[in-house]
């Protein structure tokens, strides 16, 4: 095969990130890790592991499923490591004890390579005297420091990189300093940061009321605080007394929010509500965090198992009248996808007892897209109309229901998840919105998998398959500078063009003028990745991750709208880089000429 900077850097990645070097046979090609992999996963079936290898070797060939990084990096190597992407921490207890416990999970966590997620809410504000023993509290935020520490002592040791997520509920006392924490830059920098944002808070913003900040009363001396309200707190089973502190603003502390976003690009929103009232398993757990991307909410000690179904493997007769996609090739390999990713949770080894309790006990999956935004494009459709948001819509459906067909009859085969409770299952609200005969399937046969949907970002599996276009993003650039983090923490550049752009060139020349269908993010409205978003979250029964990237020259009014406009389109939650944000990206865009300026490029959807 000719070479080609894509291909060339798409080896490179292969070699720094999932190449297993070690034992009597080290693995010369991308075709060896496949085997690898398919063979490792197999193990966990009772019975015809060689023809199951072979299925999930088909899928894997010529990437049309892209198992998460952890999976291709771990399954079948020997190595002390987690094949699971990320996790959500245990509640952390507001003692020294409790806190230093569990930053010593984390640490375990982030060894074997897992990002995390922490909900620091449950600890004392700042100048906070604890009952028990009068200790003044310094607050959420100076732990988080102590976290950041750890994580860069960790980075330093380590090949694979664990991000972190922390989270703080929007009426927690510490919530202001929270949000400004990262504006002045070099603080928490192995943090992202996002608020739990309730409807309530929500309401009280656009009434231009009066919020209260308030924290479990038990854990306060006498005295500290006045009224008392009742809330589900982080770690509660139902409504504890919470002392109010003090009351501000709504639209103040929006305000600060917005601000703090607009300057750093965080913290992101979390509509904590929305994840909770749309959460299969709601009868059992209450969740408060996601993993480090917001792909997955998850509950205590809970864990991603996530891969992604390559898109642009599924077109036929790309940018001709005649383009479609291959649907029985989509259903075939979502139903073997579904299967391999049960199987990683039971050769997968877990950092902590408890991890492995809540997969084992939920068997949550994420499977998800890749590959959208070239797809589109070979289709002929542009990124921001209403065509191409019915189509992606049409596949996620198709996704999602074939996934929980494949779950149902992997129940019939195996079992139901353990957690499983039909009549409270059949009740959630994603659960009743899915077609009849898969309701009648559970109701039958029960469902192997809690969760079976969700759409991560899939950056570097997405440069493995040949720098196609990542997640449901849309094209970042057709040209563009490429950074690669290598192992001793330096960057590796290349200048590369977009799967879809070295497509076109191939089958009509390298100086073919290029259709409308070819928009990059630096064209689109913002407004059209947030439709996109909207439009997908009904058939994703986690969430999203989804990066809006503001254009030069946009405004600050326009920016603080979004996040308002994406609490009201039903998204789970949402983030938004202003131009000038410092999100430590590792691409920088090359113009390409030719490429269209159209009216709806710049105005949105239609």
């Amino acid at each position: 095969m000719e070479s080609s900077p894509e291909l060339d850097f798409s080896r490179r990645v292969w070699e720094l990130k999932y190449r297993h070097r070690d034992g009597p046979e080290p693995e010369r090609t991308v075709a060896d890790t496949w085997w690898r992999v398919a063979r490792a996963l197999a193990q966990a079936e009772s019975s015809e592991r060689e023809a199951h290898a072979a299925r999930f070797h088909e899928v894997l060939e010529d990437f049309r499923f892209l198992p998460g990084g952890r999976i291709l990096a771990g399954a079948g190597t020997g190595r002390q490591v987690t094949l699971f992407n990320c996790f959500v921490m245990g509640v952390i207890e507001d003692s020294m004890a409790g806190i230093f416990a569990a930053l010593g999970e984390s640490a375990l966590t982030l060894q074997q390579g897992g990002g995390i997620g922490l909900d620091f809410s449950t600890l004392r504000p700042r100048g906070f005297r604890a009952r028990r023993t009068g200790a003044v509290a310094s607050g959420p935020v100076s732990f988080m420091r102590i976290w950041d520490t750890t994580s860069q002592e960790l980075l330093s040791t380590s090949e694979r990189r664990g991000a972190m997520m922390a989270t703080l509920r929007c009426d927690h006392p510490d919530v202001e300093e929270f949000v400004s924490e990262k504006e002045a830059g070099g603080s928490l920098r192995h943090f992202n940061v996002s608020v739990q944002v309730t409807d309530a808070f929500m309401a009280a913003v656009e009434r231009d009321e009066s919020w209260p900040l308030l924290f479990p009363s038990g854990s306060l001396e006498a005295g500290q605080g006045r009224e008392v309200l009742w809330r589900r707190w982080t770690g509660t089973e139902a409504p504890v007394a919470c002392r109010v502190v003090r009351e501000v603003s709504a639209r103040a502390l929006w305000e600060r929010m917005m601000r703090a976003a607009w300057r750093s690009g965080e913290p992101g929103m979390l509509f904590i509500d929305r994840l909770n009232g749309w959460n299969n398993l709601g009868y059992r757990e209450h969740l408060t965090a996601t993993n480090p991307c917001g792909e997955i909410p998850l509950p205590p000690y809970g864990a991603c198992d996530l891969g992604s179904v390559n898109l642009t493997r599924f077109v036929r007769e790309p940018f001709s009248d005649a383009a479609r996609m291959d649907w029985e090739a989509v259903r075939h390999t979502v139903r073997v996808a579904v299967r391999m990713l049960d199987d990683v949770i039971d050769v997968s080894r877990f950092p902590l007892p408890a991890q492995e309790a809540q997969a084992r006990g939920t068997r949550r999956l994420g499977l998800g897209l890749t590959g959208l935004g070239d797809a589109l494009i070979l289709l002929g459709l542009h990124y921001a109309s209403r065509e191409a948001r019915e189509w992606a819509v049409s596949v996620m459906r198709e996704v999602r229901d074939t996934a929980y067909r494949a779950s149902i009859e992997l129940a019939r085969e195996k079992g139901s998840f353990p957690f499983f409770d039909r009549e409270r299952y059949l009740e959630g609200e994603f659960i009743r919105a899915l077609p009849q005969d898969i309701r009648d399937g559970i109701a039958r046969w029960g469902i192997r998998n809690s969760h079976l949907t969700a759409i991560a970002p899939a950056g570097s599996i997405s440069l493995l398959a040949g720098n196609i276009t990542s997640g449901v993003e849309p094209t970042f650039a057709f040209r563009h500078t490429r950074a690669l983090r290598l192992s001793d923490g330096s960057l590796e550049e290349a200048t590369l063009t977009s799967h879809a752009l070295r497509l076109w060139h191939e089958r009509s020349g390298a100086h073919a003028p290029l259709p409308d269908c070819f928009v990059d993010a630096q064209a689109l409205a913002p407004e059209a990745h947030l439709e996109m978003q909207a439009a997908l979250q009904p058939y994703v029964d986690a969430a999203i991750s989804k990066t809006i990237n503001l254009p030069p020259g946009y405004g600050y009014e326009g920016f603080k709208s979004l996040f308002r406009r994406a609490w009201e389109m039903g998204v789970k939650g949402c983030t938004v880089f202003p131009p000038r944000a410092s999100t430590g990206a590792v691409l920088e865009a090359i113009p390409e000429p030719g490429l269209a300026d159209c009216a709806r490029c710049r105005g949105g959807g239609n």
